[in-house]
């Protein structure tokens, strides 16, 4: 134990802390708290014990030193121990909350999965935490580690065609094994896509920053691509056109055909909607030499 302290009288009172610091030990503390460099802890540190080893009294050295009376007490004792290498390092602190246990948060995730009590439609994180017995911080940190979302739902629909099977296995089958001497197509279309006139992109929004945009920037409306995906060679055929209704659908279709080598069978894949059921297309149109 390096001893530094010992009884001391100031105006009369008899202090019960007071710190003897040796020529060695001052040099040193004289040294830290001269350095600009220390970390500022280290450098308070220093000149409590400094201004202890001047006989002060504890009220003059929380004056000085711009501290608490249990900061001043707690160092002068560290100093009392250790010497000055007590000065530059802190006490091993217990550790906190300790961890949830793995039998916790396979409870929580199994909750989590199952029906939550009452009339809830789904768990919230405050009603895990009250079953569970943790913290709310604890439950959100388990739920995004396992990537779970109570509240979020995924919708689904059953077809409710008699034929779906086999439409199912007539897709699958074009796209897993195109016929010979055919060409398979799948068709979509994406409608409202801006159609901008400009030098380049402008810059997008960054903190502290709006996004920017060039001086001849121009919005000339919208427009609707019309685009063909040829399965086998991965070939995409597109058209933009101004509207999105079956008279374009088939002036694409009509262009399609057009790139295709004469003699090839078109099978055409597409999605159920409206405007690829039109009664143009089932009836007095070209398009009826392809297979939709």
């Amino acid at each position: 134990m390096h001893m530094a302290l010992r009884f001391c009288q100031v105006g009369g009172m008899v202090q019960v802390v007071c710190v003897v610091v040796g020529d060695t030990d001052r040099k040193q503390l004289v040294s830290i708290a001269a350095d600009r460099n220390r970390p500022q802890k280290h450098i308070q540190r220093a000149r409590i014990v400094l201004l202890s080893g001047e006989g002060l009294a504890v009220a003059e050295v929380v004056r000085q030193a711009g501290i608490s009376r249990p900061a001043v007490w707690r160092w002068q004792a560290r100093y009392a121990e250790a010497g000055v290498d007590a000065l530059l390092r802190d006490k091993t602190r217990p550790p906190g909350t300790a961890k949830l246990g793995m039998a916790t948060m396979a409870k929580i995730l199994a909750l989590t999965c199952s029906e939550p009590p009452g009339q809830v439609t789904h768990w919230t994180g405050r009603a895990m935490a009250k079953a569970a017995g943790v913290s709310l911080r604890s439950v959100q940190r388990i739920w995004d580690t396992h990537h779970l979302q109570p509240h979020r739902l995924r919708t689904f629909k059953r077809s409710s065609d008699p034929a779906f099977a086999e439409k199912v296995e007539d897709i699958v089958g074009l796209y897993m094994d195109p016929p010979m001497h055919t060409v398979v197509l799948s068709i979509d279309e994406k409608s409202q896509i801006q159609a901008l006139d400009r030098t380049q992109p402008g810059l997008p929004l960054k903190p502290g920053k709006c996004g920017t945009m060039t001086h001849d920037y121009k919005r000339n409306g919208v427009t609707t691509l019309f685009a063909a995906l040829n399965v086998r060679d991965g070939t995409v055929l597109g058209r933009c056109m101004a509207h999105h209704r079956h008279q374009e659908f088939v002036r694409a279709l009509n262009a399609i055909e057009r790139s295709v080598p004469a003699g090839k069978l078109i099978h055409a894949i597409a999605d159920n909607y409206a405007t690829h059921k039109h009664p143009r297309l089932l009836s007095g149109s070209r398009v009826l030499a392809w297979v939709i």
